[in-house]
C-alpha cells in the first residue's frame, strides 16, 4: 500500500459513504469516553473534598435563643398637617373696592384693616338723617315744653277780640230786628246781620278751643308719636353706620395672607373672597389610625410626629368620634408647638409602638437559610457522643422582621444553638466547632 499523508487520507474517506459512517462512529465512542472519564473525576474530588471536610470541623459563630412571649412592633401612620383655622375673607355688602392694604405672604394681626369699599354714598345718606333727626328732636323739645306765655297771651286776645266783634253783631242783629218788625228793612237785610252773628260765634268757640288747648298743654299722644319718629331716625342712623362699618374688612385672627384674589377699582358682590387668611401660628396634623390605636391614645397625651424629616412634639387634642368608611379608621387632631416650623399640607408621619402577644424567637437574619417554595430554614449545632458537633436543618416560619433581626418559630427550641453567620459553607450532618457570640 502506497503511504499517504493524514489529508489525503481524510480527502479518501470524503469520498467513501462508508469511511464517512465509521468516522462518525469512532468519534463518538472518544466523546462518551471522555465524558465518562471526567465524571469519574468529579466524583472522586467531591468525596476527597467530604472526607476532608468531615475531618476538619468548620469553626461557626452560634447563639443560644431564647423564647419571647410578645415583642413590639412600631407602626407608621402618615397625615397631613392642617391650618388651625383657614378663611376666605370678603365683605358682607356690595360695593366698589378702593383700596388693599396686604398682599400674599403678608402677616397681621387680630383687628388688623385688610380693604376698603367706597362709602361716599352712605356717608350723603347718613348726614341727611342726621338733619331730619335734628328737625324731629326740635319739635319733640317744642311739644314736651308746651305753648310759649307769649303764645297763650296772643291766643287770649283774639277771644276778646272775637267775643268783642260778636257782642257788637248781637246788637246789630236786635236793631235789624226792631227795624224789619216795623217794616222799615228787608227781610235779606235782617238776615245778612244774623248770618255774621252766627259766624262770629263759631269763631269764638275756635279761638276758645285753641286757648284752651295752650293752656292744657301737648296731649300724650303727640308726643309718644314724635318721639318714635325721633327713635326711628336714630336707628336708620345706626343701620347705615353698621353699614359703613362693614365697608372695612378686618382680620378675624392673625395670621398669614395666603391668597389675594381681587385688586383696587373692582365692584366685588356681598360675599365674595377678597384675601385668605390662614392661622398657621398654632398648625395641627391630621391624622387616620385604626379603631383600636385610636382607643389606646390619651387625650391631651404626647406624642411624636415627624415632619420634613425632623422630629416634633405635638399633644393630642381630640379623636373624632366617627369613623371614616373609605378607610375604616378614626381621626386623630394632634396639636403643634407654636414654635414648630412648618407649613399646611406637609406630611407628617405618626410612629406608634404595639406589644404583640405571639411566642418566638428572635435571630439574626443572617442566620435564615433560604428552602423551597419560599420556605425558610435555620442551623442547629447539636453535640454528639463522640465529642463532635454536626449541624441539622430546621424548618421555620418567618413571624416578623426589625430591621437585622427577624421572630421565627418552628422546628427550633429554647436553649437550642444556632449557627449565626456563615451559613452558605454548610451542609446538614457537617462537623463544626461552635463560638458563641
Amino acid at each position: 500500500m502506497n503511504q499517504q499523508s493524514i489529508p489525503e487520507i481524510l480527502e479518501n474517506e470524503k469520498s467513501s459513504p462508508s469511511h464517512r459512517w465509521q468516522l462518525v462512529l469512532a468519534g463518538s465512542i472518544i466523546l462518551l469516553a471522555g465524558v465518562g472519564i471526567g465524571k469519574l473525576k468529579f466524583e472522586q474530588n467531591e468525596t476527597r473534598v467530604l472526607a476532608q471536610t468531615q475531618i476538619r470541623p468548620l469553626s461557626v459563630e452560634t447563639i443560644k435563643i431564647q423564647l419571647a412571649k410578645n415583642y413590639q412592633t412600631v407602626q407608621s401612620y402618615t397625615g397631613e398637617v392642617v391650618a388651625m383655622r383657614t378663611s376666605e375673607i370678603g365683605f358682607e355688602r356690595s360695593g366698589k373696592l378702593v383700596e388693599v392694604l396686604v398682599d400674599e405672604g403678608d402677616r397681621v394681626k387680630k383687628g388688623a384693616i385688610l380693604a376698603f369699599l367706597d362709602t361716599a354714598n352712605l356717608q350723603a345718606q347718613r348726614q341727611s338723617l342726621i338733619a331730619q333727626k335734628a328737625q324731629a328732636e326740635a319739635r319733640l323739645v317744642e311739644l314736651k315744653n308746651g305753648a310759649r306765655i307769649e303764645v297763650i297771651a296772643a291766643a287770649k286776645a283774639r277771644v276778646r277780640d272775637v267775643e268783642k266783634q260778636l257782642k257788637l253783631e248781637q246788637i246789630k242783629r236786635d236793631r235789624r230786628k226792631y227795624l224789619y218788625e216795623q217794616g222799615a228793612i228787608s227781610k235779606e237785610q235782617f238776615d245778612e246781620v244774623a248770618f255774621n252773628s252766627q259766624a262770629l260765634l263759631e269763631r269764638l268757640n275756635n279761638a276758645q278751643s285753641n286757648l284752651e288747648e295752650l293752656l292744657n298743654g301737648t296731649r300724650y299722644e303727640q308726643k309718644a308719636g314724635q318721639q318714635a319718629a325721633v327713635d326711628q331716625l336714630s336707628a336708620q342712623i345706626k343701620d347705615l353706620d353698621i353699614t359703613i362699618a362693614k365697608s372695612t374688612l378686618k382680620a378675624p385672627f392673625t395670621g398669614t395672607i395666603g391668597l389675594r384674589s381681587v385688586d383696587e377699582g373692582t365692584v366685588v358682590e356681598a360675599g365674595r373672597s377678597i384675601v385668605r387668611l390662614v392661622q398657621d401660628n398654632q398648625p395641627e396634623v391630621k391624622i387616620g389610625v385604626p379603631i383600636d390605636v385610636a382607643k389606646k391614645l390619651g387625650s391631651q397625651s404626647q406624642q411624636e410626629l415627624e415632619i420634613g424629616g425632623k422630629t416634633y412634639s405635638a399633644r393630642v387634642k381630640s379623636i373624632l368620634p366617627e369613623v371614616d368608611p373609605a378607610t375604616r379608621t378614626r381621626t386623630v387632631i394632634l396639636q403643634l408647638a407654636s414654635t414648630a416650623q412648618v407649613s399646611p399640607k406637609e406630611i407628617a408621619r405618626f410612629k406608634i409602638s404595639q406589644t404583640q402577644e405571639i411566642e418566638g424567637y428572635w435571630l439574626p437574619i443572617t442566620a435564615l437559610v433560604k428552602g423551597d417554595r419560599g420556605l425558610w430554614s435555620c442551623y442547629a449545632v447539636v453535640d454528639q457522643k463522640d465529642g463532635n458537633s454536626k449541624v441539622e436543618r430546621r424548618l421555620v416560619e418567618v413571624l416578623e422582621t426589625n430591621g437585622k433581626q427577624v421572630l421565627v418559630r418552628g422546628t427550633i427550641q429554647a436553649g437550642d444553638t444556632i449557627v449565626t453567620e456563615g451559613t452558605q459553607r454548610l451542609v446538614p450532618g457537617q462537623l463544626v466547632i461552635s463560638q458563641s457570640i
